[in-house]
């Protein structure tokens, strides 16, 4: 039975309106999660794709010193990396005013903080109201709306505007519609899944983010030889495409599609626990399952939420926070100067065109997804959300290094380091903003209000977003003295995010040794949590 407050709002729920047409049946839970999954994985591809043109366009809007263009078609439908051959089109290899005056880099690094900021502090707003409205209405808002400015930001192309306040304009409102997405697609997830298995279920489903970033990346340069303006334009049109998707086959929340504790919600989740699997869980996690299902199963929702301040006591948010501060950091500066970096600088003894460096930096994505993947699954086994997160940023630090010293050897060299750069620098970004924001949206001292699922996700993000800001803004600056600056703040920003977690990885190392494995049926599990040891005190 869930237990509400005096004041407790109820809202009664419908299908989403897409379910209604294709279907005249409820489906088992287990299709629904599927569902869930994949509509919710689409719709986060469309927000990083829609991320991604800034990135691509900076060495158009700034083609110093190198500045070429070329008339190759970018892969998969040409040549994937080719040589600079000095092929120039149209006016603009003198670039686009006002990002090609002498503080160029400066000012694109701006754009970047500009909407990084807005999207940041946007996501503790957007956080609490994502746990008091219908968050399937409210991501469909925020996608659209964000596919509108990130047109109007293309636009600029087509109407010759030249205006730095018009780009610095669109890119703020684009940053505050963007700040619903993370927090509505996490609370959503965390609605559906209990915590068996969440940091591999969630491991593989924050793919979503390096495959928005290959995605956008391809479209961006696929139009950018008809002008930089449609590197804007098509990843809207596709964020747009994807709101539609989310308020026709969204649904948010278990109750949405008819699922009740009267109607055997319970033992729907329990069937999908094969007698293999269960003999290896405790009685806590197969309870949680049912649990997470059944607080959220009545014939409506309860509208209260947990609020800022009250979800910051969390045990284990502050620190986690404070953590991806500086994992965002170091994460978004790849997202956002990858491929200018790429462009501007020697591989092999010679510089790669603009498309070419576009197409290149899709490959450190490419080592992210195995990166989620592999620290949820890791963290999972170990049972040590904290430990795995931190051995993976002290592991990017000589990654980081190496790339930048021996990536410029040849073409097969940069791409191994970047690869596995990305591996290690979107592993612990992926599992904080997935498994550890649903492990503590969820936790014990919540007792059973699973409603601040959307508030401690837009914390901990929202906080890991201003690191995110930081750094593309720094890159702009510290470029200017040279590349080689901007690595030693990488490593500096990574070896800081792995000290932040020290208290929660020595408690996770001391409650392994005083706990054997596994555990058996009746013993609570040392590790349900995002740092069990820390969480487990207030059990």
């Amino acid at each position: 039975m869930t237990m509400t407050s005096p004041g407790s709002l109820f809202v009664a729920r419908s299908p989403p309106p897409g379910f209604l047409i294709i279907s005249g049946r409820r489906w088992r839970i287990k299709t629904y999660r599927y569902i869930v999954l994949l509509v919710t994985f689409v719709a986060y591809v469309c927000y990083h794709a829609s991320r991604k043109p800034t990135g691509i366009v900076k060495s158009v809007l700034y083609p110093e010193p190198n500045g070429q263009i070329t008339h190759h078609k970018p892969w998969p439908l040409g040549e994937v990396f080719v040589k600079d051959r000095g092929i120039a089109r149209m006016n603009e290899s003198e670039g686009w005013a006002p990002f090609n005056e002498h503080d160029g880099t400066s000012k694109l690094g701006e754009i970047d903080v500009a909407f990084l900021a807005c999207y940041s502090v946007g996501m503790y707003v957007a956080g609490h109201l994502g746990d008091k409205l219908d968050l399937r209405l409210f991501l469909t808002t925020g996608m659209i709306g964000s596919g509108v400015f990130v047109g109007l930001f293309g636009m600029g192309y087509f109407w010759e505007i030249h205006a730095f306040s018009y780009f610095l304009i669109m890119q703020m409102i684009a940053g505050l519609f963007q700040a619903t997405g993370w927090p509505s697609v996490v609370a959503v997830i965390g609605n559906w899944f209990g915590k068996r298995k969440r940091g591999l279920i969630m491991g593989v489903w924050n793919a979503h983010t390096s495959v928005g970033n290959i995605s956008g990346s391809l479209l961006a340069v696929g139009v950018l030889k008809y002008g930089w303006g449609w590197s804007f334009i098509v990843p809207g049109a596709l964020i747009i495409f994807g709101g539609l998707l989310v308020f026709l086959f969204l649904a948010a929340y278990p109750e949405d599609v008819g699922f009740t504790a009267t109607q055997g919600s319970d033992s729907d989740l329990l069937a999908e626990i094969s007698p293999d699997e269960e003999a290896q869980l405790t009685r806590e996690e197969m309870m949680s399952d049912v649990a997470s299902v059944r607080s959220l199963s009545g014939a409506s929702v309860r509208t209260t939420s947990v609020g800022l301040l009250e979800a910051c006591y969390i045990p284990g948010v502050i620190p986690f926070s404070l953590c991806l501060f500086f994992a965002k950091l170091v994460a978004y500066t790849f997202l956002y100067w990858l491929p200018f970096y790429l462009s501007q600088t020697e591989i092999g003894g010679e510089y790669v065109s603009v498309e070419s460096a576009g197409n290149l930096s899709t490959l450190f994505d490419v080592g992210g997804i195995f990166g989620g993947i592999l620290a949820g699954y890791i963290s999972d086994k170990l049972k040590a959300r904290a430990t795995t997160a931190a051995s993976f940023m002290y592991a990017a630090i000589p990654a980081m290094l190496l790339y930048r010293i021996y990536g410029s050897i040849s073409m097969n060299v940069n791409i191994a380091l970047m690869m596995v750069t990305g591996l290690l620098v979107n592993g612990p970004y992926a599992l904080i903003t997935t498994a550890v924001s649903a492990d503590l949206g969820t936790h014990s001292s919540l007792r059973g209000d699973s409603r601040a699922l959307a508030t401690v996700t837009a914390i901990i993000d929202g906080t890991g977003s201003v690191g995110a800001a930081l750094g593309p803004l720094l890159t702009g600056f510290l470029s200017t003295m040279g590349w080689n600056s901007v690595f030693v703040m990488l490593s500096l920003g990574a070896s800081i995010a792995g000290l932040l977690l020290s208290r929660l990885v020595i408690a996770e190392v001391a409650e392994r040794s005083r706990k054997p494995e596994p555990a058996s049926i009746g013993q609570k599990n040392p590790g349900a949590a995002a740092s069990q040891p820390l969480l487990s005190r207030d059990r």
